[in-house]
């Protein structure tokens, strides 16, 4: 899942969240934890103009900040920057900040990585915007080489170039799980050629069946091998019968009748789902996780 409070867009945002702060994180975490959960996820913003802040706000934690002090607290959820958008940083900082979460954690971390979306943050930083793509693509080859198992990893590519700077700790995954983010046409192949992963940027179900096959024809048209991890973020949900407005979109009712809806994803090659659940409190949300993990899970 997606952690809540940590960034705080009015499209997923719930009211509660506004008052909320690291011990709820902490609460949150935990929780997911003992439910038996894949992951926890944090997002990536620098900083929000204001022209998208009344939108988007401007609570947007730093990721790997949170994430490490999730691990601190978790024993076995895996932690994943969806999505760290790396083209903003030197990949050799971000080689460091991620391989220390990766050694920290004892080896629980999932690189995600996407583009980005918003001008200003990349103009504030120095990074040609409309270069972003290009960007990304490096930057993923050098952190391949900057994660990977040399103490003095090497790089040498149109935008970035490194050799003789020994980086340690090392990441103690190897190698370290690298999924791209985005639903555009060029991501989608970004991800097919060049990751272990897709993270979805919210596709409908109807349009995840296309996207895959072209993953998959890419992939293999490339010759491509080793496994690859396929998801999707699922319609938000809630446990139960909410005695609540939850949405319409909302999926709703007992265990049995939500693991039936969620089977569909893996019918349509879909390896692992990001869920969202309703609430009104921070019990609310923590009791939703925790009948998710006992009740549907093993439905599923």
């Amino acid at each position: 899942m997606q952690l809540p409070v940590q960034s705080q867009s009015t499209l997923y945002a719930e009211g509660w969240e506004a008052e909320a702060g690291p011990d709820d994180l902490l609460e949150i975490a935990r929780a997911a934890d003992r439910a038996g959960f894949d992951y926890l996820a944090g997002c990536d913003h620098v900083g929000i103009p204001r022209r998208l802040a009344a939108a988007m706000s401007t609570v947007w934690y730093d990721p790997v900040a949170t994430l490490a002090f999730l691990a601190a607290a978790t024993e076995r959820v895996r932690l994943l920057s969806h999505v760290a958008i790396v083209g903003l940083r030197h990949p050799l900082l971000t080689a460091k900040q991620y391989a220390t979460l990766d050694h920290l954690s004892g080896g629980r971390l999932i690189l995600g990585v996407g583009a980005g979306h918003v001008q200003e943050e990349f103009e504030a930083l120095g990074v040609d915007f409309h270069r972003r793509g290009a960007v990304l693509d490096e930057c993923v080859d050098a952190l391949r080489a900057a994660l990977g198992p040399q103490e003095f990893p090497e790089h040498h590519g149109k935008l970035y170039a490194f050799e003789g700077l020994g980086q340690r700790p090392r990441p103690v995954q190897d190698p370290v799980p690298l999924w791209v983010g985005g639903s555009s046409p060029a991501a989608v192949r970004r991800a097919a050629l060049k990751g272990d992963g897709w993270l979805p940027q919210g596709d409908p179900r109807d349009r995840l069946p296309a996207q895959i096959a072209r993953i998959r024809e890419l992939r293999e048209q490339a010759g491509a091998r080793g496994a690859f991890t396929v998801g999707a973020i699922a319609e938000p949900l809630y446990v139960g019968t909410p005695r609540w407005d939850v949405g319409r979109r909302t999926l709703t009712g007992g265990p049995r009748e939500l693991a039936e809806s969620l089977r569909a994803y893996r019918a349509m090659g879909v390896h692992q789902i990001q869920v969202r659940f309703r609430s009104r409190s921070l019990g609310e949300l923590t009791d939703q996780i925790a009948a998710f993990g006992a009740e549907v899970a093993p439905e599923l």
